[in-house]
């Protein structure tokens, strides 16, 4: 029996929440965007009439306000998009109990089994665009498909508020005339990649041989032929499931330039504050850090190495994370944003094999003083201690940004 999959994406949604609870912002140009005196203002969302001017997310405020001169700039409000999201998979969880966010404003829902009760999958599309717009008084555009890559082509054809189906019928007279970049995971540098070897629409890359894809891209190129064919077989994760944790991150673009290594510093140990945390919370320990820092270029760097041992630290994961900054990074521009991940994660309980150059003893204390720290930030707040190196101005935005739900990985 064939899957029906729809993939629901909140039109232009930090921007719609901000003009439904101010209405004098409709039909103005208007852009979510970051602290204009802090950063410059980088834009996190637009409306349609600056999108029309030829607005971009993540361009600089100064740069959009020289596209449209009359664009309205409105700081972000996690808070309300949260709530806003929240209220969606409410709607959502009428229809199916498989959903599997993808982002704040975008979610996959396999509605295979709701058939019955409320209709094929493009009425039961339409009925959750009907209710959000009316519930809501916001927008949708849900693509329905038998899988979850074609969805969410799908959703992206048609916009704002409508439903798009994309059969196993017409598949190919729909999505393979499509340039590839319209593929999921197909980006700036895999579209440069592809178009080098003469591979332009998403039908060539389903016509090209497997193993020359392989070749170039790995087991990626392997995939990638199998999403254009429409042979993903990916599941929607059940609402009520949890993955596998495979990684802990935590990263934030910070609201003015870094510029030094102490500045650098500080940032990746507030970071690993909460990665410490929260591998406590889940029992884990890491055996590697992974770094990933974007330069004021928006260039992305990435480096990653294995710990001396398998920790929980804050300190010995940041103090990892430096050491792979100052190994890697050369300072021929200021960074604008850091993330660090702690990787090759092992249960806590998990038995290990000192080195004999390990200090036994000094690692139980780390682990004593983490524990303790733990212990008062969970009696009395996660600003109740800190390290006195985090005092003052650490560069990082306290707007709520890091509550929005990023996109997790296909399994």
């Amino acid at each position: 029996m064939p899957r029906v999959i729809l993939h629901s994406d909140m039109n232009s949604f930090y921007a719609s929440v901000e003009i439904m609870l101010n209405p004098s912002l409709k039909g103005k140009a208007v852009a979510v965007c970051g602290n204009t005196e802090e950063r410059h203002g980088i834009v996190l969302a637009k409306s349609d009439p600056a999108k029309k001017c030829g607005v971009k997310t993540g361009m600089a405020a100064w740069e959009a306000e020289r596209l449209c001169r009359d664009i309205i700039f409105v700081p972000p409000q996690y808070d309300e998009y949260l709530k806003y999201s929240k209220a969606a998979h409410e709607i959502y969880k009428d229809y199916t109990d498989q959903i599997e966010p993808y982002g704040m404003d975008e979610c996959w829902l396999d509605v295979t089994g709701s058939e019955r009760l409320f209709g094929n999958g493009e009425e039961i599309a339409d009925k959750i665009r009907s209710r959000i717009k009316k519930e809501l008084n916001l927008t949708v555009s849900i693509g329905v498909s038998f899988n979850k890559i074609f969805a969410k082509l799908a959703s992206d054809m048609k916009k704002p508020d409508a439903v798009t189906v994309i059969s196993e019928e017409n598949f190919r007279e729909r999505v393979w005339k499509l340039p590839a970049r319209d593929l999921l995971f197909v980006g700036r540098a895999t579209e440069e990649k592809l178009r080098k070897i003469g591979i332009h629409t998403i039908g060539d890359i389903a016509e090209s041989d497997a193993q020359v894809l392989k070749s170039f891209f790995g087991v990626n190129g392997i995939y990638l032929k199998k999403y254009a064919m429409g042979l993903d077989d990916s599941p929607v994760t059940d609402m009520y499931s949890s993955p596998p944790i495979k990684s802990v991150g935590h990263g934030i673009t910070c609201v003015s330039d870094l510029n030094t290594n102490y500045e650098v510093w500080r940032v990746i140990l507030e970071l690993s504050q909460d990665i410490g945390h929260r591998l406590r919370k889940y029992e884990l320990k890491a055996g590697g850090v992974q770094l990933s820092i974007r330069s004021n270029d928006l260039r992305f760097h990435q480096f990653q190495g294995m710990t001396d041992i398998y920790t929980q630290s804050p300190s010995v994961i940041a103090s990892k994370g430096m050491e792979l900054f100052k190994r890697n990074y050369d300072w021929d521009i200021p960074v604008r944003a850091v993330s660090v991940r702690a990787i090759n994660l092992s249960d806590k309980f998990l038995c290990e094999q000192l080195s004999m150059f390990c200090d036994g003893s000094s690692l139980e204390k780390i682990d004593n003083r983490d524990l303790c720290i733990e212990k008062i930030r969970a009696k009395f707040g996660k600003g109740a201690i800190r390290n006195a190196v985090l005092m003052g101005d650490l560069k990082m935005p306290d707007d709520g940004r890091e509550k929005v739900i990023m996109p997790g990985n296909f399994q």
